[in-house]
């Protein structure tokens, strides 16, 4: 089976509105470096329903790395 991705496209994500539905409102947030571990805890109430976390989380900034990229984890 072949499929049609990049190797630069992510899998979308779980959107906020999804998330919310299921009484998710807040993310843990880890630098995309797995040597940084770096994390930080955030409310999920900014984001409209119709965003998903694969379209913000290359907006994250790493404080401890300056790096953008994360991996988040519902909360």
């Amino acid at each position: 089976m072949h499929l049609n991705m990049s190797a630069s496209d992510r899998p979308q994500k779980i959107t906020f509105g999804e998330m919310r539905e299921m009484g998710v409102r807040g993310l843990l947030i880890y630098c995309a470096d797995y040597r940084c571990s770096h994390s930080i805890a955030i409310s999920g109430d900014a984001w409209p329903d119709d965003a998903r976390l694969s379209d913000i989380e290359a907006r994250f900034l790493c404080q401890a790395r300056g790096k953008r990229g994360s991996d988040e984890w519902l909360r």
